[in-house]
């Protein structure tokens, strides 16, 4: 490759942002087992010697807030909005600090309230975490809804089997948002029952490794 080429490459990198390492954002709504494929990721990637870190956000987020004297996640919850996007920056700069070849994380495309569905991930969050690809761990509506059912480990609402759908259609678009404010990929992988070792799989295949 002559010098003007490598500068062309060098020059496409610094615009696009473009790093060595991944920055894998994974989303499920509960009971797709997205916790189950996530480690099973991880533990396949470390098999090829790759250095792999997962992030909760959430508990990112948790960790932040606690340096300013919150004490548990209810009070958490209960801070202003203000002081939310505040701790989710802090949460994002320190999640996007990392230097690991592979850096999953794990939260969720959408929050639920009463006045409707708020993004997971807003555009500030996606400027400061700069993902690479945006990953929905998907199932089948009456798979996840059995599962939902029969998680004796915690305390989840139990839903119908139209909500289920209604859920995967807006964790679906929420994404699809996503990936068009950054410029990165998306990929739907479906977990079916029984089926991590080839979920897993797909993931790391769909992100290059």
């Amino acid at each position: 490759m002559c010098i003007r080429d490598r500068w062309k490459w060098l020059c496409r990198d610094l615009v696009l942002g473009l790093e060595d390492n991944k920055k894998i954002v994974i989303v499920g709504i509960p009971g797709v087992g997205k916790t189950t494929v996530v480690n099973k990721i991880a533990e396949k990637l470390n098999q090829q010697n790759k250095s792999v870190s997962v992030h909760s956000f959430g508990t990112v987020m948790f960790e932040e807030a606690k340096k300013s004297g919150v004490q548990s996640r209810d009070e958490l919850r209960k801070l202003n909005v203000e002081q939310q996007k505040n701790l989710q920056k802090k949460a994002a700069e320190t999640i996007a600090g990392s230097e690991e070849d592979v850096i999953i994380i794990d939260t969720h495309a959408f929050i639920s309230t009463k006045e409707g569905f708020y993004p997971g991930l807003p555009n500030y969050l996606i400027q400061i975490l700069k993902p690479t690809h945006f990953i929905a761990i998907s199932a089948k509506p009456q798979e996840i809804y059995n599962r939902r059912t029969n998680d004796d480990t915690r305390n989840r609402d139990i839903v119908s089997i139209g909500s289920i759908k209604k859920e995967l259609d807006v964790q679906d678009a929420m994404l699809s948002s996503c990936s068009v404010l950054s410029g990165s990929p998306m990929k739907v992988i479906l977990n079916d029952e029984g089926k991590v070792e080839k979920t897993a799989d797909t993931v790391i295949n769909a992100i290059g490794l």
